[in-house]
């Protein structure tokens, strides 16, 4: 029986340990002032909500200094879109009369400025004449337009599509246009597999429904949370779906955490408040550690000085610290009000948690304590070959030719590929400066660089070079004959912008340097800024997490020893990707018709993501372990403990998020596929090979030196490092 301390004699209790114990004394008050929380946070989404915004800021990048050259002088549109129009039979020529009308009613629009006519701008129309392109100017960010916005601009050309034209919206517009509801899927998809999980472990309705209820109280108020923070913070529109992710996944895992200890001591006859109390205690630390390591791990983003990317690393910490909160709070409100009735509703007779001398589990580590070289040279080969494809590993953006051919955006770059060849979904613009030319010897010297350029290796074509009105500023359009987002086009990119452009204004009256720039070069420039700086972030996010697990579990070994298997799980998780993403194995399962880079973001939000989560396992397994190393002083036994107390409870957790996470790849972004797989590949991975192989053996091979610790740092960090058996 597990001892539990009678509520109220403790001197000192921690605050968690009040918090909890509170809320399962008044249940009401708690679900009361959850119930307002969201209310406040769902009025403040719609009062500071600004939306959301793929735009990238890469200060101190040629790219993006381009941009601010040819908008130092004018007032750049907000935005900027592309219509895609076909003309199934005639040429677009034969509907003149419907066009116009159509871009006159686009242009009485709220929010829009210029709207170029495709049969009277140059470039806009393709050899044969039936496809052609609407540029179209708006006075705000894709931030700021709703969805009436975007309707009203769709409407506009109702009547052409009337007249038997095809009408499909490039670029982010089309991304803005898609209205699909296949994230919504994937929730429900996940939660019901969560579900099912949650009631072969429980085995009664009420103790599953429990985690999933708060879980998703967790995560609507994480998301109106951060639909309300979007009026202080840019954050990229797949923020939401991430948080949802991340937010589930944690949320369900961590009231698993709870109701499973919570039941035990139940069970073994503790009074409902009593055993609040006392997971609050054990659990409660646990998950307080789990996602502190998540949160640290996701803000570490911001190292990578991309705003970008440490906003998402924030979008989810705001599910993660409502899942905690949650777990500490909302969880036991609803355990208190349950009572002992917990298990009404069974399917079968509760099962208690699972003791030393009668668990398989413990069975399993006994074994591997008694060989333990076997299991860590089996288990390192298995996540040696899941890492091979690694080597492989081609980062770069993804576009919407990997999007779902169900939608608009995907159909227009099909339809701009038909028209005017791939590299037209993905220009380049060259800017040079004339100086002090005059306006006849600046267009002699232009149309020389204009010859330079063209001649480059994969360049199809070259516009000529033109005034940037009011400003000694010239630009030409640059055409790749490659897909933009591939390697070819960022070697297209480097090799204009760091010897082609350069050249031909060092020998030339024009002034030294240019600019290659323009949404491609942007977001070329940003892929290889992640690239560069995942190293760092690696480095920060394993010693962040060496420092916290040093001060939790006061050893050395221990906190190394998790940051380098945490490190070769994901290593396994990056192969899988490459191999589902680039090789096409079972690819297509997925709705993925063809080989796509890894989308340069992935790989960084993956690690901290994984990472965090792993150290939630790492935390609630050794959490165990060292309670009962400190009660007996014997590595062994204490393992066996450990691993018979948590491996059902981690191998439960973990199925959850794998269907949790696995839901997601039903969502129709390429790159929500890839996070779903690589995060349920990682979790699988890491609660298996990791956590009931590796950690158990190689826990068993050092034995005594797990709990290593320099006598100095051991001074410093509060609480005892000795075990009470030989103290």
């Amino acid at each position: 029986m597990t001892a539990v301390p009678p509520s109220g004699r403790s001197t000192r209790r921690s605050l968690r340990v009040s918090v909890a114990t509170w809320s399962a004394r008044r249940p009401w008050v708690t679900l009361t002032a959850w119930l307002l929380l969201a209310v406040v946070a769902w009025t403040a989404a719609r009062a500071f909500s600004a939306g959301y915004d793929d735009e990238v800021e890469l200060p101190n990048t040629q790219s993006v200094q381009g941009l601010d050259e040819l908008a130092a002088d004018g007032e750049p549109p907000a935005a900027s879109g592309t219509v895609v129009l076909r003309s199934a039979g005639t040429a677009l020529s034969g509907h003149a009369d419907e066009i116009d009308a159509a871009l006159e009613r686009t242009r009485d629009l709220d929010h829009v400025g210029a709207v170029a006519d495709p049969l009277t701008t140059p470039g806009s129309l393709s050899s044969d004449g039936r496809i052609g392109l609407v540029d179209i100017d708006l006075t705000q960010s894709f931030r700021d337009l709703d969805a009436q916005d975007l309707e009203a601009i769709d409407a506009a050309f109702d009547p052409l599509r009337a007249e038997g034209v095809d009408v499909e919206y490039a670029g982010q517009l089309g991304s803005r246009m898609d209205r699909s509801g296949s994230h919504r899927v994937a929730e429900v998809v996940g939660l019901v597999c969560a579900l099912v999980v949650l009631l072969v472990i429980f085995g009664s309705v009420l103790a599953a429904l429990v985690p999933l209820a708060t879980a998703i109280m967790a995560v609507v108020v994480g998301l109106l949370a951060l639909t309300a923070t979007t009026g202080l913070v840019s954050f990229a529109s797949v923020s939401p779906t991430l948080a949802t992710m991340i937010g589930l996944g944690t949320g369900i895992d961590y009231a698993l955490f709870v109701v499973t200890r919570h039941r035990q001591l139940l069970i073994d006859g503790a009074d409902p408040v009593d055993a609040a109390a006392a997971t609050a205690r054990t659990t409660g630390h646990a998950v307080l550690v789990g996602a502190g390591t998540v949160a640290l791990a996701l803000l570490g983003l911001y190292a990578s000085g991309i705003s970008f990317i440490g906003n998402l690393g924030l979008a989810a910490v705001l599910s993660v610290v409502t899942s905690a909160l949650a777990a500490m709070t909302l969880v036991p409100a609803v355990l208190g009000l349950l009572g002992r009735h917990v298990d009404r509703w069974r399917l079968r007779r509760p099962v208690a948690e699972p003791t030393t001398s009668g668990s398989g589990w413990s069975a399993h580590a006994l074994r591997v304590a008694r060989r333990p070289w076997p299991f860590l040279l089996g288990g390192f080969a298995l996540l040696a070959v899941l890492s091979a494809p690694l080597l492989a590993l081609d980062t770069g953006s993804v576009d919407d030719s990997a999007a779902s051919p169900d939608t608009t955006s995907r159909r227009a770059f099909d339809l701009v590929t038909e028209g005017f060849g791939i590299g037209r979904n993905g220009t380049l613009t060259v800017v040079l400066s004339a100086g002090a030319l005059d306006p006849a010897d600046a267009a002699r010297e232009t149309a020389a660089a204009r010859d330079a350029i063209a001649a480059t290796p994969d360049v199809t074509s070259v516009g000529p070079f033109a005034q940037v009105e009011g400003t000694e500023l010239w630009a030409a359009t640059v055409q790749p004959g490659v897909a933009p987002g591939t390697k070819a086009a960022e070697d297209l990119f480097l090799t204009l912008r760091d010897e082609v452009v350069p050249d031909v204004t060092t020998d030339s009256g024009l002034d030294p340097g240019g600019w290659v720039t323009g949404s491609l070069a942007v977001q070329l420039e940003f892929g290889r800024a992640v690239v560069d700086r995942l190293p760092l972030i690696i480095g920060v996010i394993v010693v962040a997490a060496f420092l916290l697990l040093v001060v939790t579990f006061r050893s050395v070994v221990l906190a190394l020893k998790a940051a380098l298997l945490n490190v070769l799980s994901i290593g396994a998780s990056y192969g899988v990707l490459v191999a589902v993403f680039q090789w096409q194995l079972g690819s297509g399962l997925l709705g993925v018709d063809g080989p796509v880079p890894i989308e340069s973001y992935v790989p960084m939000i993956m690690f901290v993501v994984v990472f965090g989560l792993s150290m939630d396992y790492e935390v609630f397994l050794l959490s165990r372990v060292r309670e009962s190393w400190l009660a007996s002083g014997d590595t062994t036994r204490a393992v066996a403990e450990g691993l018979s107390a948590t491996a059902r409870v981690i191998t439960a957790a973990a199925l959850i998020m794998v269907s949790v996470f696995l839901g997601f790849t039903l969502d129709d972004d390429i790159t929500v596929k890839m996070l779903a797989v690589g995060l349920a590949v990682s979790v699988a991975v890491d609660a298996t090979v990791v956590r009931l192989v590796l950690v158990p053996a190689a826990m068993a091979a050092m034995g005594g030196a797990n709990w290593w610790i320099p006598r100095w740092l051991d001074r410093v960090l509060p609480g005892s490092s000795t075990p009470r058996a030989s103290a």
